[in-house]
């Protein structure tokens, strides 16, 4: 059968499309490879009515949802190539399959490049995070490091001394002009210029020199990249943020290839949960406008 979209994606931004579509009684494929970008958090922060719930049990809660509508179709797995074009998207399934569409939705989410220092990235999510709305409330205004990653770096150091006594290491990939050491002085945020060697307990800080830095939660700020090349590959354009590279999309969520959109994480910055949805909701309304005019 011919599907009226398939999502690929079905994370959070992803299900509030299909949700839209579905109660539009469309026959929607979802496309799901079961890595949602916060799975290593044992909360979620800041999405209103589920504000410290465990985003897996969202996630598993929404998908409950969606699975009462008749036209839903869910596939457990990856694409591996998507072709065509308006009216006539074939999705390449990981297993050999192929799956025709109307109508394509990227929310396949971000891969964040993260600073390449020992024993950071199995502390994502846990100890080491991105977004101070989403984690910050819960260090109980504790010592915070912020551990540089580039340019934008500085911006998150100064926003951040709301929840916490901050302190910036840079880490050799950060440089501080005059006004720049003006700045995080006035928000009362230090700076520490030794280099970072690894992360070691639950959050603290082994500089280069031998010395250990404890803090009650650390910050990055990585960039990021479309988790798969799927979208670019079928043309889609793609647009540099202070955050890195995303899918471009026209006010309807719509790529520059007609019948394509995308949503969520890959298509907007800043992250969080709440926006993702939110972003997925308009995604599914304006898919659905885009089946009938």
């Amino acid at each position: 059968m011919q599907y009226d979209v398939i999502v690929i994606g079905g994370s959070y931004s992803g299900m509030a499309a299909a949700l839209q579509l579905l109660r539009a009684r469309r026959q929607v494929l979802v496309i799901d490879a079961g890595q949602r970008r916060n799975r290593y958090a044992s909360h979620s922060h800041g999405f209103l009515s589920q504000d410290g719930v465990d985003p897996a049990e969202i996630a598993e809660r929404a998908h409950a949802q969606l699975s009462r509508y008749q036209t839903l179709a869910w596939h457990d797995g990856t694409a591996s190539r998507v072709e065509g074009s308006r009216d006539a998207f074939g999705v390449a399934l990981a297993d050999g399959r192929c799956a025709e569409g109307r109508r394509v939705l990227f929310a396949t989410g971000v891969s964040d490049m993260l600073p390449e220092i020992d024993g950071l990235a199995e502390r994502c999510g846990k100890s080491v995070f991105h977004c101070p709305y989403c984690h910050g409330y819960e260090l109980d205004r504790g010592r915070i490091g912020v551990i540089a990653a580039g340019p934008s770096s500085l911006h998150q150091a100064l926003l951040l001394p709301e929840w916490g006594e901050v302190t910036l290491l840079t880490n050799g990939v950060l440089e501080l002009d005059g006004e720049a050491r003006r700045q995080l002085g006035a928000r009362g945020v230090g700076i520490e210029e030794e280099t970072v060697a690894r992360l070691e307990g639950g959050a603290d800080i082994r500089l280069t020199g031998g010395r250990l830095l404890p803090f009650a939660g650390l910050f990055t700020a990585p960039r990021n990249r479309p988790a798969t090349p799927l979208a670019e590959s079928l043309g889609c354009e793609l647009e540099e943020t202070p955050f890195g590279s995303q899918i471009k999309t026209d006010a309807a969520k719509e790529t520059s290839v007609s019948g394509a959109f995308a949503c969520g994480d890959v298509a907007r910055v800043p992250h969080s949960v709440s926006l993702a949805v939110g972003d997925g909701a308009w995604a599914g309304a304006q898919i659905h406008r885009s089946l009938v005019f």
